[in-house]
């Protein structure tokens, strides 16, 4: 602002300009409606019909309920597995990628389909697979495990839904967006660096870990955050998988939100419930 007149100058009105819509946009679809799921928290809102104040009891029944524990548990289990796998697949990448490999740039396109492919139209094609192919094929060849689909299994729920949602569904869509930012860190490391590394006489293992691992370091950490923060929030691949079952093994904390929050009755509850999610995620 110009001091001398109080008045705007031309480029903070142009500024201005354009960050007041972004402002009002943030607002009306993120700050609002957090605003509103807090203010729902505090009530016995069904999803329709009139209501009653409740205070903070949401919030207590929150920390005393078995079944949002459980969700708990199982999402941060996910999100623990998804995080270690997708960052490892994704390093493992963005080095064979940023080598000096043929056709290469062909290949970070293709590497990148997944990502842009919708989760639940990929989730329930998979299920498709291991639902109804997978056990045809076990039948056929005599493979015992595959004869039944690891998805309706109550006691390998865990198991099947680390190899199915997580090793192909998840990671094989979350690579991609983490590779491209570890090409882009592995791209910030000098060359000259590696020369004289290696006229220490260090290569391979030992040049990684001395050298572009610590390098590269602030790259990690974003990837393990952005990571974390998508794994926990988890709904594509439970809704397209296992729908939550069976008998609620594999209930993500979102989805539980959407289902009961939804269609069961306990929006008030709910939102206390997801506004308490909001407070885990920003905090981690």
């Amino acid at each position: 602002m110009n001091k001398k007149h109080g008045a705007w100058s031309k480029n903070e009105k142009i500024f201005f300009g354009l960050l007041a819509p972004i402002l009002v946009l943030f607002f009306c679809f993120n700050t609002l409606p957090l605003i509103k799921g807090f203010y729902y928290g505090l009530t016995n809102f069904r999803g329709y019909g009139s209501y009653d104040f409740v205070g903070l009891r949401n919030f207590a029944e929150i920390f005393q309920d078995s079944r949002v524990g459980h969700s708990y548990l199982f999402t941060f289990k996910y999100a623990l597995v998804m995080t270690i796998v997708v960052n490892l697949l994704s390093l493992i990448l963005a080095l064979g990628l940023n080598s000096k490999i043929r056709g290469k740039n062909a290949l970070r396109g293709i590497y990148f389909v997944p990502n842009i492919l919708g989760g639940l139209v990929v989730g329930y094609i998979f299920s498709f697979i291991f639902t109804y192919i997978l056990p045809a094929v076990g039948k056929t060849l005599g493979i015992g495990f595959l004869q039944n689909s690891i998805l309706a299994s109550e006691k390998y729920a865990w198991i099947g839904v680390l190899i199915v949602a997580i090793v192909i569904v998840g990671a094989w869509q979350g690579i991609a967006m983490n590779t491209i930012i570890y090409i882009s860190g592995l791209q910030t490391v000098p060359e000259e660096v590696y020369e004289a590394c290696m006229l220490d006489g260090a290569s391979g293992w030992k040049k990684f870990k001395s050298i572009t691992l610590p390098l590269i370091m602030p790259f990690v950490t974003i990837n393990l955050v952005l990571c974390m923060k998508n794994a926990l929030m988890v709904f594509d691949q439970i809704m397209s998988l296992t729908k939550g079952g069976p008998s609620q093994s594999t209930e993500s904390i979102s989805y539980l939100i959407y289902n009961n929050g939804m269609s069961g009755g306990q929006f008030g509850f709910q939102s206390a419930n997801a506004f308490v999610f909001f407070i885990v995620i920003v905090a981690i």
